[in-house]
């Protein structure tokens, strides 16, 4: 088990922003947020392209890696810090090839399976959940906890856990694990509290 690097990924969508979204990701990263992945599945490249190079820029302003999900051509085409993957994109050996060694890649896992099966693939990180319930994804159940210990356990790679995750339950997140959330973060109007709840840094 390799402890995330990343404690606290904002997963920056804009349609779920209560504020201007470059806003609400200037004022996130202020409170701990240390990762942003550009996630807007409903964009055609050309829009993904021109939004997330406005985040990209942020991003290197203010220090924080902008990773893009999904698009390994609006990735490479920005020179984004990297992409994160669905199971359904390209393979991560194509995007390796395409990126380059010294750019991340993340890979969305809902299995143990899945994650056992990562060992062998170039990629730096996995996403698993959900964990919970999530209005954000359509998911009605969640993996649980138990499940997210026991990736923890096998898993050759750092893990981000992901879905449903809000201040109140974080605390049952392994601090080995990294968050990524969304709704949490982008729709909240107490911003400084829930990222100091999901982020843990009380722990510390």
């Amino acid at each position: 088990m390799k402890p995330s690097p990343f404690r606290l990924c904002l997963l920056l969508t804009r349609d779920l922003c209560v504020e201007d979204p470059l806003e609400r990701m200037e004022a996130a990263i202020k409170e701990g947020v240390d990762m942003v992945q550009v996630r807007e599945k409903e964009m055609t490249a050309a829009e993904l392209f021109d939004w997330a190079g406005q985040v990209l820029e942020l991003g290197r302003r203010l220090a924080v890696p902008v990773l893009i999900n999904d698009s390994v051509e609006v990735a490479h085409a920005l020179d984004a810090d990297g992409v994160h993957l669905g199971q359904g994109d390209l393979p991560a050996s194509e995007a390796r090839a395409i990126l380059g060694k010294n750019k991340l890649i993340g890979l969305s896992t809902h299995t143990l399976d899945q994650v056992e099966e990562a060992y062998n693939l170039p990629v730096d990180y996995l996403g698993f959940g959900p964990i919970f319930p999530t209005e954000t994804k359509g998911y009605t159940a969640g993996l649980g906890p138990d499940a997210l210990i026991h990736a923890l356990s096998i898993s050759p790679l750092p893990l981000l856990a992901i879905g449903g995750i809000h201040g109140e339950n974080s605390w049952k997140i392994p601090r080995a694990a990294g968050i990524a959330v969304s709704s949490a973060i982008c729709s909240t109007k107490e911003l400084a509290k829930n990222c100091l709840a999901i982020g843990r840094f009380d722990l510390y």
